[in-house]
């Protein structure tokens, strides 16, 4: 596996995307979330994040357009917490066991597509 600076570095290189793919859940993602799944095998996060797009969550107009989701990981585990504005936690999930290679990262879900910040 790539070191975590290898990885940040490739994901730089993605703005805005020409592709997208569905998600079965019923979200789209970009070509940058796509290379990050693959890269870190972390398409377990996509379906974290789709998997709480609930009625309940996305009742909060401000979610239905725009959800920041920050995993953070400390000692093979993680925290993934979804906001509608910084510092304005809406959720919070813990993931008990990872082996996401990032200490932390943070995704948009912009109208149902999944991005990274550099792809919004």
């Amino acid at each position: 596996m790539k070191s975590a600076e290898e990885i940040v570095a490739e994901l730089k290189k993605f703005s805005g995307s020409g592709v997208l793919y569905k998600h079965w859940l019923n979200i789209q993602y970009t070509e940058g979330i796509k290379h990050l799944a693959e890269t870190t095998q972390s398409f377990w996060l996509i379906d974290a994040i789709a998997s709480h797009q609930t009625q309940q969550l996305l009742s909060n107009p401000y979610l239905q357009e725009l959800q920041i989701w920050r995993l953070i990981v400390q000692e093979k585990s993680g925290i993934l917490i979804c906001e509608w504005d910084t510092d304005k936690e809406v959720l919070r999930q813990d993931i008990p066991y990872t082996n996401f290679p990032l200490p932390t990262i943070k995704l948009y879900l912009a109208q149902k597509v999944l991005m990274l910040p550099n792809e919004y």
